[in-house]
């Protein structure tokens, strides 16, 4: 995995998924972070890590109102 959960990464939200939940990708490696928008800049804190995808939280970053 190219992420492990409580690490922190310097992510841009790439697009958003049909749950409304920003996808940013780690080598590939795919990351849902709640309440990003596409194009966002953020550091994200992983709070779960899965065999496909993990899941963020952002610690900080320049999100779009």
């Amino acid at each position: 995995m190219p992420v492990e959960e409580g690490q922190e990464v310097d992510v841009t939200v790439e697009s958003v998924g049909r749950r409304g939940d920003g996808i940013a990708r780690i080598n590939n490696f795919v990351v849902f972070i709640p309440g990003t928008n596409a194009g966002d800049k953020v550091k994200v804190r992983i709070t779960g890590v899965r065999n496909s995808f993990a899941t963020g939280e952002v610690v900080k970053g320049d999100e779009t109102p």
